[in-house]
Parts: C-alpha cells; structure tokens; sequence
C-alpha cells in the first residue's frame, strides 16, 4: 500500500510538474509564436494559401516559388510578389563553384526550411547553399551561405525588363503584366563582387554594362563564402527605390531586421488576445488574422505613390494610398474586422479607393483594384457595402459623397456583366426596366457581344448582389439627405423577389419573357461554375444571398418552421453526383457539407441565419462544427480559395464568438465562441472582451449572456454596444439551451420591410 501511495504521488508530481511546464511554455509564447504560414499549403482543389512573409499591409510581400508544399523544388529566391498570390517579380540564383554556364532562374532542391511572417530560412540541399531572409516594408535582406570559398555567383534575372550595373549590386526595372505598370530594384551587397557581366547564353560576360528584354539576367561573381544582400523596391523609380531602402535598412543583419519584424507582428496580433486550452485552436486562429493583413498594401513611398489606374505618380499629401484588393471576397468580414482593430487604416483604404475613382474617365468605383489598376473580375459592384459599413460603424475619414457619387455610377452606369468595366448594356438596361438580369435557356446562343464567353452572365448572382448593393446606396442617400434617390434604390433592394420561385422556394432564372427556366436543377444547372445562372456556387448557396433582409426571405419562404427546413435542408442536401463528377464542374463549391459550401465567401453568413427564426443554438452547433471539420491546423487546413483574408475573417470572428451578417448594418450576430476569453482592443483604445463561462471542449451552447453587466437575450448585439468598450459574458453547456435568444421579437434586425 506504500509503494502504491509512492507511486501514485511521484506519478502525482510528474503530472503536475510536466503540466506546469507545458503552461509555463504556452504562456511564453506571443501571439506570433502561434503563427503558421503552413496552413492550407496543399490545397483541396484549387489554389493553396502560400506561406507569405511580409509586415501588416507592406508593399513587399515574398513566398517561396512553388506550385504548392508537394513541390519538391523552388524556382529561384523570390524579390517581390506584385499581387496577391502572383508570380514574384525579379528573382535570384544563386550558384556554388565553378560552372560552363548559368540559368537565368534555376530550380532548387531544398529542405529545412523555416517560414513565419517576418523570415524566411531555407536549405538548398542539392547545392549546399543556407539562406536567410527578412523584409521591411519596401526593402530586405538576405544572408546566402555557400559551402565553398570561391567563385560563387549571384544571378538577378529581371523576366521582362531592364537590369544595369551598379557598384556593388545591380537596379533595374520589370514590366508587370505587359505593362505599362513597372517595378524597380536597387540591389548590393556587402561584399565587392569580383565582376559584374550580362548573362547571355548561360556565360557571364562582363562588356556590357546593362540587358533588357524577357528572361535577362545579370550575374555577380564573388570569392566570398558569405553573400550578403539588401534591396530596395519601389514602384516609381530606381532612385526611389535606393531611398526606400536607406529610409528602412541600414544593415545587412538579417536577425536586426527579423527581430523588428517580429515585434511589430507581436504588437499587431495583440490587438486580440485569446486564452484557452487549445493550443491547435490559437495556432489557426493566429494564422488566419496574421493573413487578413496581406493586403490591401500601402503603395506610398516618401509621400508619393504610383496608381495603376491612371499611371501615374500622386502626391499622397498625408494620407497613405492602399490597393490590392479583391473586394468581392473582403466586403464580407475582412474589412468588417478592420474598422474594429485597424479604423485608421481602413479609412485610409476607403479614401483610397475614392482616388481610384476620381483618377478614372468615368468617375467609377473600383471592384478589384490591384497595382496594375482595376482589374473587375467576379460580379456587382460591393465597393458601396465597404463604404457604408464603415459610415454606419463610425468611421469619418472620407468624403461619404464623394464616395457615393462614384458606387452610385459604378452600380447605374457600368454594366453589371461579370468581369466587364464597360457601360451599360441592353441587359443594364432591361435590369432597369424589369427588376432582373434575364437569363438564356440551355442550349441557347449568346447573342449579346458583351458577355464574357468563360464567365457568361451569372443572370441570378448579378440580380442578388446589386440588390445588395442598392440597399446601401439606399443608405447612404438617406444619409445624405438624397430622399428620392434613396427610396428608389430601396425599392430596387427588392428585386430579388423578381426571381424567387414560390413552388420551389429557390431564387430561379427567368428568360426575358419572363418565364422560369425549366427543367431546373439547382445542384447542376448552369455548365461550369454554374455560371449560365449563378457564380461558382450553385443554386443552393444562392437562395441565401439576401445578407440585407433575410426577414423578407423568412415571408417568402411562408413562415420561419419553413426557413428553418430549407436551412436544415441545405446542410444535409447530398451532392447528387460523385465528388469527381460535381466538382469537375463546381470546383469553387469545396468544403461541402451537404450543398452548403465553406470552400467560398458568399456561404460565410449562412450558418448565422439561425438566429433570425429563434434557433441561435443550431448556428452554435452549426459554426463550431465547420471550424473543425475544416480550419485545422496542417498543411490542408484550408477548405479553398483563402483570397488574402477573404476567408480566413471568418474564422477570426466566428472564432470570437460573433460575426458581421450583414456589412452595412451596425450589427453583430452572436454565435459560439472557441475560447475561455478573448479580449479585442478597438481602434479608439477601448476593450471588447468576450468571456465564455463553463468553458469546456465540448460546452459549444450558450445557456445565458450579459452584456455589461446586464442580462442579454438577443442572439445579436449592436456596433454601439461595444464601441466604446465592453463585456459580453456568455454562459456555456454541452446541451443546447433552445429558449435563449428564441424570441422572435429578439432576431437580428433587417431591412426596412416594403410590399
């Protein structure tokens, strides 16, 4: 019995010190720690998240160049990626010993390598070579290690482009996307390199001074076995660039570097801070708001910047230019996340974007805008939800009627055709008359130039986002005083009652006699992507696109019991088809659980529509099983297309425990939050915390709630609530208790309702 109790208390001990380590380990580590650029690198389908390293919202942005983490090789060392998962701009090869020739770009065997946001270290194994890496915000440094002492060579390839001599390094220029955009390099080294010369042929001829054209490259022959680099980048000039570089970097220390780096995404993923005992939980929550800062960029450089969109160069006169931004997938939460945490940088992208407009012809609000100008891909115009989310939120750091004249000409005088900036046409014009975008019968020609052949009209997408749209135009106008304009765009929020079908309870294509097309399958109808009718997603994701009103879809549907099914239904719905066979043709619709798909941004807020038919227990049941079965913590952690915080805002605020429904309504919906506490500070200082009682893995339902101090029966709160600071406490339990937030007095509000 001695020996038993012995036992039992030194095996007491070991439990209790190793837990104590284990703690005392977690709670050393910062929120960067927990970072992992790793998740999603093998993608499920399409395109993977890259493993990105960069500062919050840096023009300079890298990522090892590989098709994904299956590739055993990688094309060279990157410079600068010019777009959101583009190709990078520049490159180095480096090479070891003496060789009869060189390749402009050489492909590399590597292993051990190490990404977090601020370095990049890699073992070229093949070859020997150690490099590390570190960025600022428009400027870097490598440390490239050779095994051998001699004749080592650096070669800088500009892919389309000028490259010239400088003393110790190179400068040049590349052409981005068949120009006019161009990026510029100022490049040296440490060490004095024993020759500089033009790589022509695979040798290294030192007569001429400069190359330019596709796949040019200059090499540096050195006798050093340490290689040390900094560059600087700039989208105006090479001497722009040189100053870039002096302005941030006066070392060639990577650790230097790295370490400011470090600190600076230490102070930036502080603004939310979580506790829990789930340590793979703070590792995708880190992760997927170290992602929601990739973009947009901050484009200025000593007071100037270069916009695609005119080429030309701007006087910033103070308020920093930002672009990159696919606003189709960002309306919906990452901008939302913004005005919480970073509202100064978000006004500064708003008033961004009104530049963009006032530098065009048209006077139009961008939809894609990127380095090289808008680039109008995907349909409607949700730019406008953007603006009047951060109005209605508080934010005053833009001309609101500046802002409302370009979205008001984007929405009425653009053509609403997917991946089109033209003016209206016959189908803008029949949109206007009849309340809808008309669609073909299948097997019916395209008659109208106009349409895009690979992205066809998207007839129901286009109606269901300018709806959208129109309502916060509506908004705005009210705001500003515009009566008439306002109730018409209200009105014309509506118009997706023009396509909703009754016998079916789905949003339906009409031809433009106005007749319903049938036969009708809204798993498959549409050919690829669905988009004869819909947009990457079919018809199932799409009955719920009416973010601004799901009160008036609850009245189409007949009553709530009915919304209820059709939401139950949308889960459990099967594919109807092998995996191989939908998604050869719905290959954006992954992440499926029934039809609903997580893989893509216009699903995010359909688990929340619980809350408005007094069912908020399901929408916490519903949120904490998608962030399982699909945010995880490796390397297929993603469930599709992440589109630089697109996706991942979700996961930031599902995981909290609320999320923004509708992005122009100053509201929140409460689902389930993940940790024991989350404490956000505000922009203004202030601190919103979320505390979940009875915290346990499996305690996923809330039992009751306080906000402020106050008993809270509403599955929602309002922006007002916590801008300046609050407590929302939420009492959890393993069992759904289905009576809180069942009210249906207490639902998340709506539009204005209308007959």
């Amino acid at each position: 019995m001695k020996k038993h109790n012995a036992l039992f208390s030194l095996t007491l001990c070991t439990i209790l010190f190793l837990s104590c380590q284990r703690s005392a380990e977690n709670s050393s580590k910062n929120p960067v720690d927990y970072v992992d650029p790793y998740i999603g690198n093998i993608s499920h389908l399409l395109v993977p998240t890259y493993p990105t390293v960069h500062l919050p919202f840096s023009m300079l942005r890298v990522y090892p160049e590989r098709k994904d983490f299956t590739s055993d090789q990688i094309e060279g060392l990157p410079v600068i990626v010019t777009s959101h998962r583009g190709s990078s701009a520049f490159n180095i090869s480096p090479y070891s010993g003496k060789r009869s020739s060189y390749f402009s770009v050489q492909k590399y065997s590597y292993g051990e390598e190490v990404v977090t946001p601020y370095r990049y270290q890699v073992y070229l194994d093949d070859d020997g070579i150690e490099v590390d890496y570190a960025p600022s915000y428009r400027s870097a440094v490598y440390k490239i290690n050779f095994p051998e002492g001699e004749n080592n060579v650096l070669v800088i390839n500009t892919r389309n482009g000028f490259l010239q001599k400088e003393e110790k390094g190179v400068s040049g220029y590349q052409v981005i996307d068949g120009g006019p955009t161009k990026v510029y390099l100022y490049l040296e080294t440490l060490q004095t390199p024993q020759s500089i010369g033009c790589l022509e042929n695979g040798n290294i001829l030192s007569e001429r001074d400069s190359i330019s054209g596709k796949n040019q490259a200059i090499g540096l022959n050195y006798n050093d076995k340490q290689i040390d680099i900094r560059y600087g980048i700039s989208f105006i000039s090479i001497d722009q660039a040189k100053k870039n570089l002096q302005n941030e970097i006066n070392t060639f220390n990577v650790d230097e570097v790295a370490k400011k780096g470090q600190d600076l995404w230490n102070k930036t993923l502080s603004k939310i801070q979580v506790e829990g005992d789930d340590e793979s939980a703070k590792t995708v929550f880190y992760t997927s708001l170290y992602r929601t800062y990739e973009r947009m960029i901050n484009l200025s450089e000593d007071g100037s910047y270069y916009s695609g969109i005119d080429n030309q160069v701007h006087e910033d006169k103070g308020i920093p230019f930002y672009t990159d931004d696919w606003i189709w997938d960002t309306y919906r939460a990452t901008h939302p996340l913004r005005i919480l945490i970073e509202p100064d940088i978000e006004n500064n992208m708003i008033a961004s974007y009104i530049r963009m407009a006032q530098q065009t012809k048209e006077g139009w609000m961008p939809t894609f805008p990127e380095v090289t100008g808008d680039s109008h891909r995907m349909n409607s115009n949700h730019a406008v939800a953007v603006i009047w989310d951060a109005y209605c939120k508080g934010l005053r750091g833009f001309d609101l009627e500046a802002a409302y004249n370009a979205c008001k000409g984007a929405i009425t005088e653009k053509s609403l055709l997917p991946w089109k900036r033209i003016p209206n046409t016959e189908l803008d014009i029949f949109y206007k008359e009849k309340g809808y975008y008309p669609a073909l019968r299948e097997g019916q020609e395209e008659y109208i130039p106009e349409v895009n052949r690979g992205e066809k009209r998207q007839p129901v997408a286009v109606t269901l986002g300018t709806c959208y749209d129109y309502w916060c135009l509506s908004e705005i106008a009210k705001e500003l005083g515009k009566k008439n304009e306002s109730d018409y765009f209200l009105a014309g929020s509506y118009n997706y009652r023009n396509l909703y079908n009754k016998e079916t309870a789905f949003f339906h294509p009409k031809d433009k006699e106005g007749k319903f097309i049938d036969p009708f399958d809204y798993r498959f109808a549409g050919g690829m992507g669905a988009r004869d009718y819909y947009g990457e997603n079919n018809g199932w994701v799409y009955r719920w696109d009416v973010p601004h009103n799901p009160a008036d879809l609850i009245r189409l549907m007949g009553s709530a019991e009915n919304f209820i099914n059709n939401l139950d239904q949308t889960f459990r719905e099967p594919l109807g088809k092998s995996k191989f066979e939908f998604y050869a043709q719905l290959p954006d619709h992954t992440g499926n659980v029934g039809q609903f798909s997580m893989a893509n941004e216009p699903s995010m807020h359909i688990p929340y529509l619980y809350n408005y038919v007094g069912q908020p227990w399901k929408t916490q049941k519903r949120i904490r099983t998608l962030l399982k079965q699909w945010f995880r913590n490796d390397l297929m952690g993603m469930p599709g297309d992440e589109d630089g915080g697109g996706m991942t805002a979700f996961v930031v605020f599902s995981s909290m425990g609320f999320y923004p429904v509708t992005p122009g309504s100053a509201t929140y919906n409460i689902g389930s939050p993940v940790f024991r506490n989350v404490k956000m500070t505000l922009g203004n200082g202030k601190l919103f915390e979320i505390e979940a009682k009875n915290y346990a893995k499996d305690n996923i339902y809330i039992q009751s709630a306080t906000l402020n101090g106050k008993s809270w029966d509403k599955p929602w709160f309002s922006h007002s609530n916590i801008a300046n600071g609050a407590k929302l406490v939420l009492v959890m339990g393993n069992k759904p208790n289905k009576a809180w937030g069942a009210d249906l007095l207490n639902t998340p509000p709506s539009a204005i309702k209308i007959d």
